[in-house]
C-alpha cells in the first residue's frame, strides 16, 4: 500500500496541489490585508496655536471681579461676553471672577481668524466689582501671528486700571496693512465704546 505522500501516487499529487493552492490562497489574503492592518502613519506637524491676532486680559488671581474684554476687527461686530463670536474674532474665555469658577486664575482671551486690513480696537469693561479693592489693575497683551509657520509676536502689552463698576476703557487701537502687518505708528488709545455699540 502506497502512502498518499508518495511522489508517484495520484492521491499524493492531488493532496499536494490542494495543499499548495490553500497555502497560496492564504498568502494572497494576508498580502491583500497587510496594508489595511497597519495603515501608513501620517506624520503630523506640531500643533500650531490658533489665532492670527491674540488678545489676552489678565487681572489679579483670586480677585472676585468680573472684567470683560471687548474686541472689534475691521468690518465686524464688537465681540465680548454678550456676543462671543463675530466673523473675525471669537471670545474663547469669559471669566466671571470667582463666580462659577473652580480655579483662581482671572483672564479672558480672544482669537481672530485671519488678519484683515484695517483698524482693530481692544477695550476693557469692569462688569462687577463688589467688595473688591479698587482700582483693579489689568494687563492686556496683544500678539500678532505673522504666518502659519511662526509663533505669535507680542506687538504691545498695556497695563490699565479700572476705577469703578461699569467703566469701559479703550486699551489700544491699531491698524494692520493688507499683508496683515502692524502699521508703524498706528497704536493709540483714542476712546471708542464697544459694549454699547454691539450689534
Amino acid at each position: 500500500m502506497r502512502s498518499p505522500f508518495d511522489a508517484d501516487s495520484d492521491d499524493g499529487t492531488v493532496f499536494r496541489d490542494v495543499t499548495l493552492l490553500a497555502l497560496l490562497g492564504f498568502v494572497t489574503v494576508v498580502v491583500l490585508l497587510l496594508p489595511h492592518l497597519h495603515p501608513p502613519v501620517e506624520t503630523t506637524k506640531t500643533a500650531e496655536p490658533p489665532g492670527n491676532v491674540v488678545v489676552e486680559a489678565r487681572w489679579p488671581d483670586g480677585m472676585n471681579a468680573d472684567v470683560d474684554l471687548w474686541v472689534l476687527a475691521p468690518g465686524d461686530v464688537p465681540v465680548g461676553y454678550s456676543n462671543k463670536g463675530g466673523e473675525i474674532f471669537n471670545l474663547l474665555r469669559d471669566d466671571l471672577g470667582q463666580v462659577h469658577d473652580s480655579g483662581t486664575l482671572n483672564f479672558e482671551m480672544a482669537f481672530s481668524r485671519g488678519r484683515p486690513e484695517g483698524e482693530y480696537i481692544v477695550n476693557l469693561h469692569l462688569y462687577r466689582a463688589r467688595q473688591v479693592p479698587l482700582p483693579i489693575p489689568v494687563e492686556v497683551r496683544i500678539a500678532l501671528r505673522p504666518d502659519q509657520k511662526r509663533s505669535a509676536v507680542t506687538i504691545t502689552t498695556e497695563r490699565i486700571e479700572l476705577h469703578h463698576q461699569g467703566e469701559e476703557l479703550t486699551v489700544v487701537r491699531f491698524r494692520l496693512d493688507e499683508g496683515g502687518r502692524l502699521v508703524p505708528g498706528s497704536l493709540h488709545d483714542l476712546p471708542r465704546p464697544l459694549r454699547s455699540a454691539k450689534g
